[in-house]
């Protein structure tokens, strides 16, 4: 947390501009999804070279052409996000647990990118998420997953990927991106702010021609050793 507090520190003069610009942001019947994801996307970057982060981005060329894919890569901590939102140009829609729902600032973000919140204590109330996913993927818009439904706390090293996970995949027929995060998780998760650097790797895409007749779990162990294999080769670089 300790990076926090630099990232903190180092906009204390500009913080309440961004956060002003946030809120005000948060009016989706005035401004668009690209509007409020630019300034998303010109102002994180910002804020990671003033906690010392560099990201190193790798397989941009990878995304699919066409919007309306979902993303699904490891989970290593709260600082995930900010590097799929300085590396991925195109307005996405992230699913966030509801835990962080009333928590400021990710509140607003939340409303500025339109978020589904999961309840995963709650079947019906995921099944809805997973419902509107799918309603909204085939309406061209992407998201953002992460399948392990919670993040690793041994580095880089993954959870099981749930299978259910991808039940909107599957019923939208829609592109899945597989993402590699290495060494996120020092960011936020450890106790240091010494210059990091954290890559970030999009992976090639499977569509639906490539998992239509597999199962969901099948799938999700599919996802999960690419990202593994792209990991051990590429954590010691």
């Amino acid at each position: 947390m300790k990076r926090i507090a630099l990232m903190v520190i180092r906009s204390i003069f500009v913080l309440p501009f961004y956060f002003l610009n946030i809120f005000r942001l948060c009016n989706i019947q005035k401004y668009d999804a690209a509007t409020r994801y630019a300034y998303l996307h010109k102002l994180v970057p910002i804020v990671n070279r003033r906690g010392r982060v560099t990201i190193e981005c790798h397989g941009i060329e990878n995304l699919p052409k066409e919007t309306g894919y979902i993303m699904f890569p490891n989970h290593q901590g709260l600082f995930d996000a900010l590097a799929f939102l300085e590396t991925h140009e195109r307005p996405f829609v992230t699913v966030m647990k509801k835990e962080v729902k009333d928590t400021i600032l990710l509140k607003q973000i939340i409303q500025l990118l339109q978020a589904e919140v999961i309840d995963r204590e709650d079947i019906r109330q995921s099944m809805q998420v997973i419902m509107n996913m799918t309603r909204r993927v085939k309406e061209g818009e992407n998201f953002l997953i992460f399948a392990e439904g919670t993040r690793s706390r041994n580095g880089n090293k993954l959870l099981e990927f749930k299978g259910g996970s991808f039940k909107s995949a599957t019923n939208a027929k829609c592109p899945i991106v597989p993402v590699a995060l290495i060494d996120a998780y020092k960011a936020f998760d450890t106790n240091s702010i010494k210059k990091l650097t954290v890559q970030i790797h999009y992976l090639k895409p499977l569509y639906y021609e490539d998992y239509k007749n597999m199962k969901s779990t099948e799938i999700a162990e599919l996802v999960a050793s690419r990202i593994e294999q792209t990991i051990r080769e590429y954590e010691s670089h």
